[in-house]
């Protein structure tokens, strides 16, 4: 039987249901709309990129060189007689691979060498398995026109496993940004 009491106190519970259902409901939508406001209302936008290096658009396919095939490749391309911009650049290639830990072993460091090859004892002696690739040899006297000239005295390049030339990095600013990204290529990445 429906009394006053049992009117009133159904309206009561009604009615804090319904509170609730709003709160609920608030708990979901509002961070929605603050969110709406602050990309739309506001001169706020999220950063337009993720990554350090320069991406190189398209991507350019290397010589099928063995050198690029099958892992990752940090590449410096300079004169062979190494000189202080060289050797900074080497060292950042060097401290990057080291710094990726348990992943170093799927890295290659490459030194494509334009001219006046090489400083042989100070490429053993601090950069121990570097590879050192002549470019004045017949079949690879093309390769240093794949790279940008641009900045290329402190540029620091990124071959995937399949060969192809994908990001450059001013040694000279963020070297962290580099092992950075190549943290995050090797953890994406299916092959190499």
């Amino acid at each position: 039987m429906n009394t006053p009491d049992n009117i009133a106190s159904s309206r009561q519970l009604r009615a804090r249901n319904l509170r609730t259902l709003g709160a609920l409901a608030a708990l979901f939508l509002l961070p929605l709309a603050v969110a709406f406001f602050a990309y739309y209302a506001t001169s706020w936008r999220p950063a337009g990129r993720v990554n350090h290096g320069v991406l190189i658009t398209p991507v350019r396919a290397l010589p099928a060189l063995g050198e690029f095939r099958g892992h990752w490749s940090l590449v410096y391309v300079g004169d062979g007689a190494c000189d202080a911009d060289c050797r900074r650049t080497l060292y950042v290639i060097r401290q990057t691979r080291l710094g990726l830990n348990n992943d170093m072993t799927r890295v290659e460091r490459v030194f494509v060498v334009t001219g006046n090859c090489c400083a042989r004892e100070f490429l053993a002696r601090e950069h121990p398995g570097l590879k050192v690739l002549e470019a004045s040899g017949a079949p690879d006297a093309a390769l240093p026109r794949e790279f940008p000239v641009e900045g290329r005295a402190y540029s620091v390049y990124i071959v995937d496993p399949l060969g192809n030339l994908m990001m450059s990095y001013d040694a000279r600013q963020n070297p962290h940004g580099l092992l950075e990204d190549l943290k995050k290529l090797l953890r994406l990445s299916q092959i190499g």
